[in-house]
This record gives C-alpha cells, sequence and structure tokens, in this order.
C-alpha cells in the first residue's frame, strides 16, 4: 500500500477541497501556534470542505478539555498532541473517540528512546525533527538515518515521518524509511497557508511513485 498523505497547516477552504481530491488521506488544521493558526469556526469551514477526509487538529498547549471542546464544535476526527501532553491525556482524547497522533521530537538518537512510550496509547507517533525555538520541524527534515532507526523501533506501529518533506524529497524519504504516513505542511506552499496546486499534485505522484509495493 502506498504511505497515505496528510496536508496540514490548511487554511482555506479551496485548499481542503483541492488536497482531498488530490489524494488526501488526512488534513490538518492547527491550533497550537505559527503563522496557520485557524479559529474554531473556521476549522469547521475546512471540516465541511474536505469530502469526508478525515481533519486532524494540531495542539500544543491546551487542555484535554478544550481539546474536546474544540474537537466537538469543529467536527474534528482526531487531535496531533505536540507538547507537554501525557500518556493519560492521549487515553482520554482516545476514549471520547478521537484518533490521537503523538509526536516526538528528534534532536539526538538518544531522543528515540522516548518512542516506546509515545507509541503507548497512540493511533501513530509523529517523527519529526526538533528545531530551537520553532513548535514544529520548521522546515527542516529529519536526517533519514535517524528516520529508518526510528522506524526500526516503532515496528508494528503507524509511524507518520514529518519535516520538510517536499516534492522533491519525500519519494526517496518513503522508500527508505516506509513510514505509513507523510506529513506536509510547507512543503507544499506557495505562501504561509496559501497551498500550490502543482506542488499537491507532485507531491501525491512522488509518494505513490516511489511507495514499496509490498
Amino acid at each position: 500500500m502506498p504511505a497515505k498523505i496528510k496536508f496540514c497547516g490548511i487554511m482555506h477552504v479551496q485548499d481542503a477541497a483541492l488536497a482531498a481530491a488530490a489524494g488526501a488521506a488526512y488534513l490538518g488544521v492547527v491550533f497550537a501556534d505559527g503563522p496557520r493558526v485557524v479559529t474554531v469556526l473556521g476549522a469547521r469551514r475546512l471540516v465541511e470542505s474536505a469530502a469526508g477526509v478525515p481533519v486532524v487538529g494540531v495542539f500544543g498547549h491546551q487542555s484535554p478539555d478544550e481539546i474536546l471542546r474544540i474537537s466537538d464544535q469543529s467536527g474534528l476526527s482526531g487531535a496531533q498532541l505536540h507538547g507537554p501532553y501525557s500518556r493519560a491525556d492521549a487515553a482520554r482524547l482516545k476514549t471520547h473517540g478521537l484518533s490521537v497522533w503523538r509526536v516526538v521530537r528528534i534532536a539526538l538518537l538518544s531522543d528515540l528512546d522516548t518512542l516506546g512510550d509515545a507509541a503507548l496509547e497512540s493511533d501513530a507517533v509523529l517523527v519529526e525533527p526538533r528545531v530551537p525555538h520553532a513548535s514544529g520541524g520548521a522546515g527542516i527534515p529529519l536526517e533519514l538515518e535517524i528516520a529508518c532507526e526510528g522506524r526500526r523501533r516503532l515496528v508494528n506501529h503507524p509511524m507518520v515521518l514529518a519535516g520538510g518533506l517536499t516534492p522533491e524529497n519525500v519519494g526517496e524519504a518513503v522508500a527508505r524509511v516506509r513510514p505509513e504516513i507523510v506529513d506536509v505542511s510547507s512543503g507544499v506552499e506557495r505562501l504561509p497557508g496559501i497551498k500550490d496546486p502543482d506542488k499537491i499534485v507532485r507531491f501525491v505522484e512522488a509518494v505513490f511513485a516511489h511507495s514499496p509495493v509490498t
């Protein structure tokens, strides 16, 4: 099966519809921080424009109660947990029907030691670079050797590879790391929060062309 694709940082209904039509398995809307933050009402409109593609909320500082409120009001299908969220927080969100992606940010090989804990009470573990003074991958790729080691440690658990992916480099990343899901935001944009239709199509083509056949 080809790797699934999550287009994150969606802010506009036309981009949600475009990404869904292009083959997205997930869309992402940001409630954490940065230039792509949306409102609850904005997220609701994006969910309605997603043609049934699940929409994942990216959270960094909200409490579990607030995540549940936002998800209920906007129609989110899942929560991507950046920040100091615990296994208990993740378990609580799961019991309320949300798909939960726990995030591990990698700067050193020793950071991979936290993957085992992150796999508990999660539906997937998102692995991305840890960039100083940035809450996400900041458009910087994770070294593929480190990503491959992360894949080995997450055997039998879904892995999401994020950080600095573009139409030009995602093929190699998919072929070497073999994540179940790849997550892209700035790599398919013209400007922050404004997606580029041509880059979206080329990204999808690259993922499908380089996904290993099993």
